[in-house]
């Protein structure tokens, strides 16, 4: 019995625990990767504490709405799919009061986009798409160049900044993004 006291039981030494765990946390910060979501970029307006009060006539505005299912109504008339609509845009912005029907010039225009509740975001950025579609399609007209090549032009090259304010001269992009109505079941 004295023998078994004596060597009692073995001890684990613990002295090197906390660099091994040190080492471990090292390893994993250095190795994790996180994923930055760049999001949308859209430019908003600078912030007025004054109510700016302008006449806008129904006759300016292109609607595009779409409902919790999914579904589109462009200018009050039902659709399931944005086919054709960035044509739409652009015809109705370029309208410069030829017809009575459409905007009265680009400086008017304003597309209006407003969703339910329901929506999903893939159908806001499908029908966001599609406008923004529209107004680079006429900048890159202006400027002799591809939709593409327009929107990837360096605004830090100053030749291609002059390039890019002359095509947007007169035309800005008037998009309206109503807060969303609450789905009706």
């Amino acid at each position: 019995m004295s023998l078994l006291r004596k060597q009692g039981s073995a001890e684990v030494s613990t002295s090197s625990m906390a660099d091994i765990a040190f080492l471990l946390l090292t390893f994993f910060l250095m190795t994790t990767v996180i994923k930055n979501e760049k999001g949308l970029t859209l430019m908003l307006p600078q912030w007025n504490e004054e109510n700016i009060i302008s006449e806008l006539h129904q006759r300016n505005v292109f609607t595009i709405q779409v409902n919790s299912e999914n579904q589109f109504l462009i200018e009050g008339e039902p659709r399931n799919a944005l086919d054709g609509v960035t044509d739409e845009i652009k015809k109705f912005i370029l309208n410069n009061n030829i017809d009575p029907s459409l905007s009265e010039n680009p400086e008017k225009a304003v597309v209006s986009l407003k969703t339910d509740r329901g929506t999903s975001q893939r159908a806001f950025i499908e029908a966001l798409d599609a406008i923004q579609a529209a107004y680079y399609t006429i900048y890159a007209e202006r400027a002799g160049i591809t939709p593409k090549a327009f929107r990837e032009l360096d605004l830090n090259d100053k030749r291609q900044l002059q390039l890019y304010d002359a095509a947007r001269k007169g035309i800005p992009m008037n998009i309206s993004m109503a807060e969303p109505t609450r789905a009706v079941n």
